[in-house]
């Protein structure tokens, strides 16, 4: 078998095709790693850098949407902790970690939904 592996291989002296040489060998590695980057990579960064800034600007007030579904408003933040208190119904209040919060809801889907309904 050893010899039959031998047999297949070129010698070296007669100068048949030899490797791509150097850096023309790595170019599609770098041309994969550089469309993995640009398209999977720094976009997941940038989206992790926004939610990071949304966590950090919670005030109370904010409607929002947690990562388990749960629509609230922000009624109170804890000094020195990431714990939030949100109103989910009334008289209604749970204490979330901030890093649980998914989304901020911007404006006020009801009365979105009124003056959708007079128009």
């Amino acid at each position: 078998m050893l010899l039959h592996f031998l047999a297949m291989t070129t010698p070296q002296g007669e100068g048949g095709a030899q490797g791509g040489g150097g850096i023309m060998t790595f170019l599609p590695w770098i041309a994969i790693i550089l469309i993995f980057y640009f398209l999977l990579i720094r976009p997941q960064a940038k989206r992790q850098k926004q939610h990071q800034q949304m966590l950090r600007q919670l005030r109370k007030g904010d409607k929002i949407v947690t990562s388990g579904g749960v629509h609230g408003v922000i009624v109170g933040i804890k000094e020195n902790s990431n714990v939030l208190t949100v109103k989910i119904a009334d008289k209604v209040r749970v204490e979330v970690e901030r890093s649980s919060i998914t989304r901020v809801i911007l404006g006020d889907s009801e009365d979105d939904a009124k003056k959708s309904d007079l128009s």
